[in-house]
């Protein structure tokens, strides 16, 4: 299975390692032409701002909307939740995003850097093993559309959602060192 990783900014080697103890086959995604016979993507963290500018100057951002309007299987992960989400609530006037998961989300709301924290996690889809949750400058989930499954939250906010074959985390799972929400996510891929 060919997992495409957003190579552009953020925690790329992170991601590809949790991928390829999983089996998988992870590919840095730098250019549009690396967007063919992926069978899913992931878009990491970072800062949100930066990675949109980026998407627009590699001009990867046109291509990749079309693939994950077509069906794409995406992750995305702190930043890469922004850039999922329908709604950015505090993003430039300017910044787009992909909109393939109806959330609305506040950029940074769970604090600045030195506001990081770690949390268990009760994932029920996963097993009934709490998974640690790092939380870095994470966005906070607003408003989650009807479809929009919350599979993860800390006192009833949202933190882990999934709609389809988009699966979105306001945290870090590829720095906590369990691979539950990575295999997840390829369960439903491969589905």
């Amino acid at each position: 299975m060919r997992i495409g990783i957003l190579a552009l900014q953020g925690a790329v080697g992170e991601h590809a390692d949790s991928f390829t103890r999983l089996g998988a086959s992870p590919v840095p995604i730098r250019r549009p032409d690396q967007l063919e016979d992926l069978d899913a993507i992931v878009l990491p963290g970072g800062e949100s701002t930066t990675m949109s500018m980026l998407l627009e100057s590699s001009e990867l951002f046109d291509p990749l909307q079309k693939r994950l309007e077509d069906g794409l299987p995406a992750l995305g992960t702190c930043a890469g939740m922004i850039l999922l989400a329908s709604d950015v609530l505090d993003g430039r006037a300017d910044q787009r995003n992909f909109a393939v998961i109806d959330i609305a989300v506040r950029r940074n709301a769970w604090g600045r850097q030195v506001d990081s924290f770690e949390a268990d996690l009760d994932i029920e889809a996963i097993g009934h093993d709490p998974f640690p949750a790092v939380f870095i400058r994470a966005p906070r989930v607003e408003r989650v559309g009807d479809r929009v499954e919350v599979l993860a939250a800390i006192h009833d906010e949202p933190v882990l959602c999934r709609s389809g074959s988009v699966v979105v985390a306001s945290f870090h799972p590829e720095l906590s060192g369990d691979l539950r929400i990575h295999k997840l996510f390829l369960e439903g891929v491969r589905s």
